[in-house]
């Protein structure tokens, strides 16, 4: 029930299909072994916050993340006419996003959770959530501005 929305959230984050496949057979390994521990109404939530922790442990580790290295993506010059090609640029700009507003911008605009589910995930506060959130959008904005890409 949760495996293909955890994956997607997964593979959004870490741009490696196996890397994400191992994420969340990793979390859902945890969830086994922490079951007794795991309130059933939580459950979602949990593996989530798991995954989570988990990319952030694996990207910190493989030191993937190059905060702004936007020097690998296209030039456009003018709009692009696919949405396709849009889609993909748009997913490279948010991957050079820091983890935690990469993180929560794939929550809150892919996965649909509201500010308070995640700042239990992330162990924030609803408004440190809306800080991160917003500076996450205005940097994609930016970065696709320059990019004259229509937002």
């Amino acid at each position: 029930m949760y495996s293909h929305p955890l994956y997607g959230f997964a593979l959004r984050f870490l741009q490696n299909p196996e890397d994400a496949r191992d994420i969340v057979q990793d979390t859902f390994e945890k969830l086994w072994i922490h079951c007794e521990n795991v309130d059933e109404k939580k459950c979602k939530s949990w593996l989530f916050t798991c995954a989570n922790n988990a990319m952030l442990n694996m990207v910190a580790r493989k030191r993937r993340v190059v905060f702004s290295s936007y020097d690998n993506l296209p030039e456009i010059y003018g709009k692009c006419d696919s949405s396709f090609e849009n889609k993909q640029i748009i997913e490279r700009v948010i991957s050079g996003l820091p983890p935690v507003q990469k993180s929560i911008i794939l929550l809150r605009d892919l996965e649909g959770y509201s500010y308070d589910e995640i700042a239990k995930i992330l162990d924030l506060s609803s408004s440190q959530v809306k800080v991160y959130l917003f500076r996450a959008r205005n940097k994609v904005k930016k970065q696709l501005i320059q990019l004259k890409i229509a937002v």
